[in-house]
């Protein structure tokens, strides 16, 4: 499989496949990269089936982990358009696979761009809901997280501009057709959230028995090759 390193904007990022005029557009979790073992799957499948794959590294991950600003939502929205908008200049039908908070920036970049076909792996379909666990976890009320902007903890680092943000742009649209997969163990993207977005967008959704949120066993890869196999068309 052909690997094209590119940048984009600056961006670090890669081309997986031949050129062709179908794309997907793959944005990766968190403390990950566009290198990763999900994106390899998804890549080995898809330039099987005709597709270019289109990968990047968020900011602070993979090439970019020297920057040290706080990682906003609106920054990786930004990012994904510019990725949509290569794509498209190029007259590539798009299509878009994300992983983790990679699909929950991709919700809200791309709600109202002409995209083909979504697949999701243990997508952040409710972000505000996992701020609030993190919330909870920390013994904070919204009150004192306001005044102290930042909460340390040994999980992840809670930012009141981010839950701000997050409030402020709740996921109302989604049109595409979309594909969802998420461990019977994923407790970060807890089941009830994620079949209600999937019955709200009427999306097909998948569970794997046994897996968890970070799909990088050998089975639960292998369970997510086969499912984004036969999605693919």
């Amino acid at each position: 499989m052909n690997l094209n390193k590119i940048r984009i904007d600056g961006i670090p990022a890669i081309l997986w496949g031949e050129p062709s005029d179908k794309i997907i557009i793959a944005a990766h979790g968190r403390y990950s990269s566009k290198i990763d073992d999900c994106i390899w799957v998804l890549a080995e499948e898809a330039t099987a089936k005709g597709y270019q794959v289109l990968s990047f590294d968020l900011p602070q991950h993979g090439e970019r982990v020297y920057e040290t600003e706080f990682i906003m939502p609106d920054e990786c929205v930004r990012e994904l358009k510019t990725m949509y908008s290569f794509a498209a200049n190029q007259d590539k039908a798009v299509s878009i696979f994300g992983c983790s908070m990679g699909a929950y920036f991709e919700l809200l970049a791309f709600a109202e761009m002409e995209i083909e076909r979504a697949w999701f792996l243990s997508p952040v379909t409710d972000m505000k809901r996992i701020i609030h666990n993190l919330m909870e976890y920390c013994h904070i009320t919204e009150k004192e997280f306001q005044e102290k902007v930042k909460v340390e903890n040994d999980i992840e680092p809670l930012y009141f501009p981010y839950y701000t943000y997050v409030k402020s742009h709740p996921i109302t649209s989604w049109k595409h057709k979309t594909f969802i997969l998420r461990g019977e163990n994923d407790t970060l993207s807890e089941y009830d959230y994620v079949k209600s977005f999937a019955d709200r967008f009427s999306c097909e959704l998948t569970e794997q028995k046994g897996g968890e949120h970070w799909f990088h066993k050998d089975f639960e890869l292998d369970f997510f090759r086969n499912w984004i196999r036969k999605r693919l068309h």
